[in-house]
């Protein structure tokens, strides 16, 4: 497909997506159970456990009494003991909200975010400054949290992060889909979501080249994106994976 016919399927695709009504039960999306707090860290809580299937994702999230945000340690593991979702068992989930109810009272995750994003103008350097947050207020280590919360990002990237980059789009974009709760970060600066599915779309599209899914993947779709917009490229994420979901492509 041309480079003008990508970006005018894409253009009309944002503008037809830009809805609430994409964010239904016969449409899942963990973005639908962000939307009803619209709350910094219980957006981040629907951000990293959003993997696998939408539905259950939603089911799960919308199972979640984040009231315990404020809750002791005690009130906390006594209502989440039954609770597990796929690689995180319930001490996982236990210890995470444990983890966030420490940070709730103590920390603005926008303000955590901007101390590493704004010494380059880059996403990941404010990343690294939430994740190194989250571990340093927990020891407690296990496969099923650390995969939830992710690695701390070093010198030679790998993962595409797209459950934190998702969470910044959510933050930091504002239409009638992402909340725009932060006002410190420039929307120019967010990559994309990548996962497989989204990669895959885009290979088809057209939209990148390379063949392994990884950090270099994201670092060259949100350039190609950049150039059908430099001010919001991360627009034409919803509508992409949409494209694929809904095998419009």
């Amino acid at each position: 497909m041309h480079k003008n016919n990508i970006k005018d399927l894409l253009d009309r695709e944002v503008l037809k997506r830009n809805t609430t009504f994409e964010l239904s039960k016969t449409k899942p999306d963990p973005l639908m159970v962000a939307r009803k707090y619209k709350n910094e860290y219980i957006s981040l809580i629907c951000a990293l456990f959003a993997y696998g299937n939408a539905t259950q994702i939603v089911k799960f999230l919308s199972s979640l009494d984040y009231s315990l945000l404020k809750e002791d340690d005690c009130k906390i593991r006594e209502s989440l003991n039954k609770k597990y979702y796929r690689f995180q068992n319930s001490e996982d989930v236990i210890q995470f909200f444990i983890t966030m109810s420490k940070i709730y009272r103590k920390y603005s995750l926008e303000k955590i975010f901007a101390m590493g994003y704004h010494k380059k103008d880059n996403v990941i350097d404010g990343i690294r400054e939430l994740i190194n947050l989250l571990y340093d207020a927990n020891d407690y280590r296990s496969k099923g949290y650390e995969f939830l919360i992710g690695k701390t990002p070093g010198k030679n990237i790998k993962s595409t992060y797209k459950r934190w980059n998702m969470y910044l789009r959510w933050m930091v974009r504002e239409d009638n889909l992402d909340m725009g709760i932060w006002g410190e970060v420039n929307k120019k600066d967010l990559l994309i979501p990548l996962d497989t599915h989204t990669f895959n779309i885009s290979r088809k599209l057209g939209l990148i080249k390379r063949k392994t899914y990884d950090f270099k993947a994201v670092l060259e779709l949100t350039e190609r994106l950049r150039k059908f917009d430099k001010n919001d490229p991360i627009k034409y994420d919803f509508a992409i994976y949409r494209l694929g979901q809904e095998k419009i492509v």
